[in-house]
């Protein structure tokens, strides 16, 4: 093979790879879930203030040094923190609330503005809390090869998160 072969061959395959990132998915969601045993409007109540998500956000389980700033009301849609931490920094705001969930807007600058949802659903052995993340990956072939990865990467943070409110006993 010619010197031009190979680098025509070379760039061939480095086309194929880029396009072929195209085909993973655009849109990535994580979701977990567990039953906890409080009512869904302490776990409501909770995860829609700023300082209450304190009380079982993942990121302090897996980062001491977190460094979190509360900002807006003390709850309800406005209510939010900025964090810093060893992952990364960004802030999360509440954007909605219901009688039976709570949405959040994330903002992690370059790294996206992915969305959270904490659903609560009444059952026999407590409330089953369905924590669940979406993000557009774009039309970024590196941000579509890292939703590959998202679960693997968020999942565990959500299993924390979701075992740290299961054991608070005080809402």
């Amino acid at each position: 093979m010619s010197m031009t072969q190979i680098i025509t061959l070379s760039i061939a395959v480095l086309a194929l790879l880029v396009a072929g990132t195209y085909l993973l998915p655009r849109q990535v969601q994580v979701q977990r879930q567990a039953t906890v045993p409080l009512s869904p409007s302490a776990i409501l109540a909770l995860a829609g203030s700023n300082s209450g998500y304190q009380r079982f956000n993942p990121y302090r389980t897996s980062d001491p040094q977190l460094k979190v700033s509360l900002f807006g009301p003390d709850s309800g849609v406005g209510s939010g923190f900025h964090f810093e931490s060893k992952d990364g920094k960004g802030s999360q705001t509440v954007a909605s609330v219901s009688d039976t969930a709570v949405d959040f807007k994330i903002d992690l600058g370059p790294m996206g503005q992915p969305t959270q949802r904490i659903e609560t659903r009444p059952g026999p052995t407590g409330t089953t809390v369905v924590w669940t993340m979406q993000a557009d990956m774009g039309m970024n072939p590196i941000g579509r090869v890292m939703g590959m990865f998202l679960d693997k990467m968020v999942g565990p943070q959500f299993e924390t998160g979701l075992k740290n409110m299961s054991q608070i006993t005080q809402p």
